[in-house]
Formats: C-alpha cells, structure tokens, sequence
C-alpha cells in the first residue's frame, strides 16, 4: 500500500484551517487549480472527500475532521522535533466538548475525569446555548454536547442522546435559617422566600407541580439559571435553594449550608448528546459508558 503523500497532507492542512481555498493558493504561490489537484490526489489516496462546497465556502467533512486532527498532531510533532531535537514528541489526539454554559461545572469534570491529564490528548471545551451547541455538533465542529435536557428527537433531527446521571433535588440552605425550626416540607415553603431554577427548567416543573399538589404557593426569591449562582444565593441566605445537594457538597461538609427535604419525584438529569457518525471519536465511548449515578459523579456548581 502507498504511504500518503505528505506534501499533499500539508496542502490540504493549510486549506483547512485558512477556510478558502484562493486565499491558500496566493499564499502558498501556487494556482488555484494547481492547488486543488494536490488535494484531490489526496482524497483519492484516502478514499473519500475532506471538503464539500455549501455556495462559496469550504467546508470539511467528518472525514475531512479527522485528518484535519491527524494533519495538526504530525505536523506539530515535526515542529517539536526541529525545535528541541530532544524527543519526537507523541500524537495527540483532540476531544471536542461543548457544555451548557448553566451546566455544573464540577458534573462537567467528573465526566472528563477519565481523560484529564492525559499527555496523548489535547482537550477543547466549548460552552454555550444548547441552540449553538448543538448547531456546532452538527456541523462536527464538537463530538459531544453535555445538556441537562434531551435535545427533540424525530426523523428530520440526528441526535442522539445518552442519559448519563440523575440526582436527587432538595432544598438547601444556611443552618442560621433552618436551625431549631421545625413543620414539614409544606410549611418550609410557606414560610421561607425559595430560590428556584427558572421556568424552562425540568427542576421548575416539578417544584411548581409540587408546590401545587401540597396546597401552597412559595415566595420566590429568586429565578436563576445557573446552578453556580443557584449555589451563592443559598450560601447568603437569601432563601432556600431547590438543587441537588452534591451541588453545594462542599459547603455542606464545612457546615455552610444544610440540606433538609428531598423533593419526591424531582431530579436533575443530565445528557450527553452526540450525532450519528462513520467515525466516531473513540475517546468517547469510556465516557458514555461510565457510571455516574452513585452520587460521587455528577456534583454541580462553581
């Protein structure tokens, strides 16, 4: 079998990353039409098409995607060569994230966990609206998405969502608050101003059909959207937070914060969304399959 020409590679690595294909060819003194021989001799070396044409840009395809990853790997170890002469350096590999930008930012480690600190690979996150998330999954600019909501699902849509973890959700707040106070969880929403999620929220839902079926209508102190500020709030006792407790693990073990009544019925979920792909990353497959629903995973927050 032919080894691949890297002349060609470095061609259509340059293409790639200028995004057009006259501005490569001024810059790299070759004709436009010289240049786009040199790519197709490699696409037909690998056996399929690296770029597509949507009006007047270029735009990779997911094969295209992973030379591009392969291309950035072998030419950066050729520039480390040349730079120190000490190590050939290795390959790394790329892993492309996005994550909601309300999303528990300490969820969000524990899922990459197995991957954290690992020389072979170069990890990009991203974080966003699940719209531009999702858009950029699309176009196989990320591998995967991490969302608290499954994204909609019919013939037309090629997502596929991958439930991760569910937690629990109670209300939490200062022990100068909840302190030496008793009554039920019925006469807690009474009496307290509630801080909640806001009103696109899964959490929301459930808390409003909760607060509907006990017979009581809360003081809502508060609708924030990201649990991080969710988190503050209840540490400045402006009132009781409805959110998983690994949330605020931490203020709770230094007595901070204190959780009192689990809410029935109500959980925070949590998704991994990806498309379907010829070729899909392999970095991810350990990390769809981890567990993370024993309660040491998916804790949110800062």
């Amino acid at each position: 079998m032919a080894a691949i020409n890297y002349n060609h590679l470095r061609y259509f690595w340059a293409v790639a990353h200028d995004g057009n294909l006259t501005r490569t060819a001024k810059r790299l003194n070759l004709t436009q039409s010289a240049l786009s021989v040199q790519i197709r001799k490699l696409e037909g070396r690998l056996g399929h098409a690296l770029f597509e044409r949507r009006g007047r840009h270029l735009h990779l395809t997911e094969a295209g995607r992973i030379v591009l990853d392969h291309a950035d790997a072998i030419f950066a170890t050729g520039d480390e060569l040349l730079a120190t002469l000490s190590h050939a350096g290795s390959t790394r590999k790329a892993l492309r994230v996005g994550a909601l930008a309300t999303l528990s930012r300490n969820f969000l480690i524990t899922f990459l966990r197995p991957v954290l600190g690992r020389t072979d690979i170069e990890l990009i996150l991203r974080s966003g609206s699940t719209a531009e998330l999702l858009q950029s999954l699309e176009a196989l600019s990320l591998d995967v998405v991490l969302v608290n909501r499954p994204p909609p699902h019919d013939a037309l849509t090629p997502f596929v969502a991958h439930r991760l973890a569910e937690q629990p959700v109670s209300l939490v707040g200062t022990p100068t608050r909840l302190g030496g106070k008793g009554g039920g969880l019925a006469e807690r929403l009474r009496t307290h101003p509630i801080i909640v999620p806001t009103a696109d929220s899964g959490v929301r839902t459930g808390f409003d059909a909760l607060a509907d079926r006990l017979g009581v209508r809360p003081q809502i102190a508060a609708e924030v959207e990201d649990m991080a500020m969710m988190r503050l709030l209840a540490r400045n006792d402006v009132g009781l937070a409805v959110l998983p407790p690994i949330v605020v693990r931490d203020e709770i073990a230094a007595g901070l914060l204190v959780e009192t009544d689990q809410l029935p019925n109500i959980a925070e979920t949590f998704y991994a969304v990806t498309v379907e792909r010829r070729f899909p990353n392999p970095l991810l497959r350990p990390l769809l399959h981890a567990d993370l629903d024993d309660g040491s995973g998916s804790d949110g927050g800062a």
